[in-house]
């Protein structure tokens, strides 16, 4: 079914926007989530008003996107009513449910009807879709999922794979390195990014014979700024710019960074909550300060995760994302386009046919 029949309510008015600009189009997948639609279309009229220079098209349920839909402007509602659940198969979903929201937002990228796609649904879907219906880039072997992690200095750090491979090869860790460094430089403005890779230890012997091929190959590049193996307890302390790491060990450090700061900040409240007056009053002395500890470990303002190596942005929010998190992963979409990081890894790594 061709996109163009499918659409239901379009109003797109033109806007000024400086002499060098383009409209960024992006495709947003708003039924995929933990709080979709409602959360999904709350975002995007906020990064409407924000930016003037994107138009966003909406796939899902016409008449529950309406319900949210507060902007007239730049913004089209592509009807569905059929979505990818949480619980689906990743590849049977994308093969049976064609018209599916995020499978036409996907689509429309392919048919370069849009630049990039959103989606906080079914993760193993969307690698799928981009996959399958996108593409990746020739030359780029398996394409991984990076995300931009905190750090105590406020700064972060971009770390992939987080889980789109359970197994790599030390070329695809290589390919890592390139990749992660040409978005921290890109779209996260790191002069050099300092490239690490995540080892049991920090000497050049450490680790399986996996990790010390991986070191040799990213010692040998000259083009990366490579200092060598990183430990995990060192990650969010700043010591790089760039972590490299299979998608099993990746995705499992993940989870772990995530639980751990969601424990630190329970923990907290429970001790602030159960402690008495005396913990209420140094509350209210400390208050500041846990407000800025929450915000440093808050994901809603990093963005989504990127699955890099395919031949357009597609950007993973996270499931239980809200407005604030869905506007700032559409800032990271627009910031991607506007830097052309994905077409620069393009020219890089595909392969041309002779």
């Amino acid at each position: 079914m061709k996109l163009k029949m499918l659409v239901k309510y379009a109003i797109i008015r033109p806007v000024v926007i400086g002499r060098n600009q383009r409209m960024k189009k992006i495709a947003v997948d708003a039924m995929g989530g933990d709080h979709a639609p409602k959360a999904i279309v709350e975002g995007v009229n906020q990064a409407l008003a924000a930016f003037p220079d994107i138009e966003v098209q909406l796939y899902g349920d016409e008449a529950k996107i309406k319900e949210y839909l507060t902007q007239t402007e730049r913004v089209s509602i592509i009807h569905t009513s059929e979505k990818i659940n949480s619980d689906d198969e990743p590849a049977k979903a994308i093969r049976k449910k064609k018209d599916a929201s995020m499978v036409l937002a996907a689509r429309a990228v392919k048919e370069g009807q849009a630049d990039a796609v959103l989606s906080a649904g079914n993760t193993g879907a969307l690698l799928a879709a981009g996959l399958f219906v996108v593409g990746r880039i020739k030359g780029i072997e398996r394409p991984g999922l990076l995300s931009t992690l905190p750090t105590t200095d406020g700064k972060g750090f971009d770390m992939l794979d987080l889980g789109a491979n359970a197994e790599n090869t030390a070329k695809h860790l290589h390919q890592y390195a390139v990749l992660g460094a040409f978005y921290a430089e890109n779209v996260r403005g790191v002069a050099k990014p300092r490239v690490g890779l995540l080892n049991n230890g920090t000497e050049d012997s450490k680790g399986d014979p996996l990790r010390k091929e991986t070191y040799a190959l990213l010692a040998a590049d000259e083009s990366l700024n490579f200092v060598g193996n990183v430990e995990a307890r060192e990650l969010l302390n700043g010591v790089a710019d760039v972590i490299v790491v299979d998608g099993f060990t990746g995705n499992a450090v993940l989870k772990t960074v995530e639980g751990t700061a969601l424990s630190i900040m329970g923990q907290l409240k429970s001790a602030i909550e159960n402690g008495g007056w005396k913990a209420k009053i140094g509350y209210l002395f400390m208050k500041d300060a846990l407000r800025s500890l929450k915000k440093t470990l808050d994901y809603s303002d990093a963005g989504g995760a990127v699955l890099f190596g395919l031949n357009a942005p597609v950007v993973k929010a996270h499931g239980s994302s809200d407005a604030k998190a869905i506007f700032s992963t559409i800032k990271q979409i627009r910031t991607m386009l506007d830097s052309q990081v994905v077409q620069k890894s393009v020219d890089k790594f595909s392969i041309k046919e002779e």
